[in-house]
């Protein structure tokens, strides 16, 4: 069942990423570029620092939502997320999570309602933290490697290039309206206007 505090933050919007200039503008970062899109657009900084994470409360939709983005690297993503939950008393299909995906083309989104961690470190963590692949989540497409040699952890800490980043930010904003559209306007809808 779901239950709000005195507070009436609704939703966690968690975006995953490294943080630290060194992992700025990487393609496991897609979810640190889609925070600041939103933040850009909703005239706020993400940047208090609560639960681990950097974070930022805001409205969307009239809902009262708490945007993180977890500082403690990829993998112990779900240590912030939970903290945050259980702060909150926020049920799983009220948690947002925002991640890179390399089985999708730069500029492709895919949101769910709910699904496994795809081999994704971060959603690992998180899913591991919550105990439940049952949130949502926007996964941005950031490309496969150009091999299938190719190391896999080396390719996701790679940085995005010329025609790359320019497509990526404007799939970071994308990624960033479907955030809103999510919360605002319900999974269906959101599924219907940005998958594929």
């Amino acid at each position: 069942m779901f239950f709000t505090n005195r507070s009436g933050v609704a939703w966690l919007v968690v975006f995953l990423g490294n943080p630290g200039p060194r992992y700025e503008g990487t393609r496991h970062n897609a979810g640190f570029m889609t925070a600041d899109a939103l933040a850009k657009d909703l005239g706020l900084r993400i940047d208090r620092l609560r639960f681990r994470a950097l974070t930022a409360q805001c409205e969307i939709g009239g809902a009262k939502v708490l945007l993180m983005k977890p500082q403690t690297y990829m993998n112990l993503s779900g240590e912030a997320v939970a903290q945050a939950a259980r702060f909150y008393k926020i049920a799983p299909e009220h948690v947002l999570v925002v991640s890179d995906e390399t089985a999708l083309p730069i500029g492709a989104l895919r949101v769910r309602r709910k699904g496994s961690a795809g081999g994704h470190n971060g959603l690992k963590s998180v899913i591991a933290a919550l105990g439940s692949e049952d949130f949502p989540r926007i996964r941005l497409g950031v490309g496969a490697p150009p091999h299938p040699d190719y190391d896999m952890a080396e390719w996701v800490l790679s940085s995005f290039k010329n025609q790359d980043a320019e497509d990526m930010a404007r799939s970071a904003q994308r990624a960033a309206d479907a955030v809103k559209s999510y919360i605002a306007a319900g999974a269906d809808r959101t599924m219907n206007l940005y998958n594929g």
